[in-house]
């Protein structure tokens, strides 16, 4: 609360300024930002956390980052650019049947979203789609990883029996992770070039 001196003249003082304790006291815990704090093999700082509804223009301006080999290998084919209607439906998530993660970056104004994974479950096959995109500048840093890994315990906390996603052969990276997870990659001959990865998840 601001203080003000009033004289029984008509005249006011500015409000004097806060102590130097308070300008430069540590931000409550109510300020930070909503989810968890992770680091990058490089030291880089992000928060983790759920997608949100208010997302949709940090999405699109994430999509708008993404070189057209990014986008083939997210997406499966050729996107010129992600539709405000599409946008939104990605960040409006039924808790029910999806669950999306996004990694933000809160260094810049506004924050700017470097990372997200999402399952689709699948109830009559007792399963779950996942898809992973990081951005170009902050791969190899673990940030896969870390999506696959809440992703992957996510379908376990529904006692689903698997996930699964499409990787196309090219996406070595990807192909890589999920061997290092535990995935296994069956070849489609209806799909060139385009693998099946699942792995089976044991009940806790």
């Amino acid at each position: 609360m601001s203080l003000a001196i009033t004289y029984s003249a008509p005249l006011r003082f500015a409000p004097l300024p806060p102590r130097s304790s308070e300008r430069f006291a540590r931000r409550s815990p109510n300020d930070e930002p909503r989810g968890e704090r992770v680091a990058t093999r490089d030291g880089r700082e992000l928060v983790l956390r759920p997608i949100e509804p208010g997302d949709v223009a940090a999405l699109q301006r994430c999509f708008s980052r993404l070189s057209p080999e990014d986008i083939r290998r997210r997406f499966l084919h050729a996107m010129s650019e992600l539709p405000a209607q599409m946008a939104q439906r990605l960040c409006q998530v039924d808790p029910a049947l999806e669950t999306a993660f996004v990694l933000m970056d809160e260094s810049t104004t506004p924050a700017e979203m470097r990372g997200v994974g999402r399952v689709y479950v699948d109830q009559s096959a007792d399963n779950a789609e996942f898809s992973v995109l990081v951005e170009h500048d902050w791969t190899r840093l673990g940030l896969g990883a870390l999506l696959m890994q809440r992703l992957v315990d996510d379908c376990r906390r529904r006692n689903l029996a698997e996930i699964w996603g499409y990787v196309l052969l090219e996406n070595r990276p990807m192909l890589e992770l999920c061997k290092e997870l535990g995935f296994v990659r069956r070849l489609l001959p209806s799909e060139p070039g385009t693998a099946q990865i699942s792995l089976a998840l044991a009940p806790r």
